[in-house]
């Protein structure tokens, strides 16, 4: 009776701390929704989070699970994975996160969660049991993100620039206050759409190995299969990360927002829109792609449009050396804390 009790307490313990995860996800990538809005000075700190949580959550009814589909079957064999694996992936994920939220660098909270389920899954059995096309997918747009982001960005400002030639910079500067409301929104979706669903994929996966190991005492709610999703575990996942993002972090708020290049309510709402578009995009293909990555690159490709200059690329080189790490530092954190599980549980 007591290992039964003990197998579902690790279950339900588990789910927190993915949930836990998702909240630090938030918390972590709330700059990526509302740097841009606060920088320019369009809200104030407090009204910002709120209308970036909103927006969150309301993904929940706008887009389909393809991303949670990802994460839960297209990155590591299902059938591998154990609970030690999910606790070895969640560990390295979070740490990695508080080390880059701690030192102010905006680094990608879905690639540490990717890095840590492939580090603690190889740690169990090998990189036989990655899924190379889902890898690929995702290594691929630690690229193409920051590349459409940039691209859009940038045709945006070059857009806007043209159609508002004859407008005086005071009338334009009210014009894209009012608008910058309207991309941060779409900018917040995109973000709650894409990260919510990459925890909603972690827990499928603690869930499905949970049913298919027969852990005796887990209620009808927490089974899953590889088909069946609950639909508590997305409801939870996006009224989570709404949470995170009401609590801020505002460290990685000041890089984001001015050290890269300074904006103007037209450059905030063009950095955001093509940000926006991109991660539409991406959670559309069901391709879980960094909003850390995707928005810096939208607001270099705004800077850049003024000249090159404007965009302090020491900054920008150094948040791209975090790209680069993330993945196999969390993978390596993540195989040292499932090592740990084995010998402790």
């Amino acid at each position: 009776m007591d290992n039964i009790q003990t197998a579902l307490w690790v279950v339900m313990m588990l789910v927190l701390l993915a949930l836990a995860f998702d909240f630090m996800n938030g918390f972590h990538d709330a700059a990526n929704s509302i740097a841009t809005v606060v920088s320019t000075g369009v809200l104030r700190p407090g009204q910002a989070v709120l209308f970036a949580a909103f927006f969150n959550f309301v993904a929940y009814f706008v887009f389909h699970l393809s991303v949670a589909a990802t994460i839960g079957k297209g990155i590591v064999d299902p059938n591998i994975v154990d609970t030690h694996v999910i606790f070895g992936a969640l560990s390295g994920a979070i740490a990695w996160n508080i080390v880059t939220w701690y030192y102010g660098i905006p680094s990608s909270s879905s690639h540490a969660l990717i890095g840590g389920i492939v580090g603690a899954v190889i740690a169990k059995a090998g990189a036989g049991s990655l899924i190379a096309g889902g890898i690929l997918k995702v290594v691929a747009f630690i690229f193409v993100s920051p590349l459409l982001g940039f691209l859009f960005g940038s045709l945006m400002m070059v857009a806007v620039a043209w159609v508002c030639r004859r407008t005086t910079p005071s009338r334009a500067d009210r014009w894209f206050r009012r608008l910058q409301l309207a991309s941060a929104g779409a900018y917040s979706l995109g973000h709650g759409g894409n990260d919510a669903q990459k925890t909603a994929g972690i827990i499928w996966l603690l869930l499905i190995a949970a049913t298919n190991e027969g852990v005796i005492g887990l209620p009808s709610w927490m089974q899953a299969t590889t088909d069946h999703l609950p639909v508590w575990v997305v409801i939870a996942c996006y009224v989570t990360i709404g949470l995170g993002t009401m609590f801020g972090g505002w460290r990685i708020v000041k890089t984001m927002g001015q050290k890269i290049t300074k904006l103007k309510p037209v450059g905030g709402f063009c950095a955001e829109t093509g940000g926006a578009i991109t991660l539409f995009f991406a959670t559309a293909l069901g391709i879980p792609v960094s909003t850390t990555h995707t928005i810096t690159g939208a607001i270099v490709g705004v800077g850049s449009t003024q000249r090159a200059s404007a965009v302090r690329w020491g900054v920008a080189g150094n948040i791209v050396w975090a790209w680069i790490f993330t993945i196999p530092a969390s993978a390596f954190m993540a195989a040292i804390a499932y090592w740990v599980s084995m010998q402790v549980f």
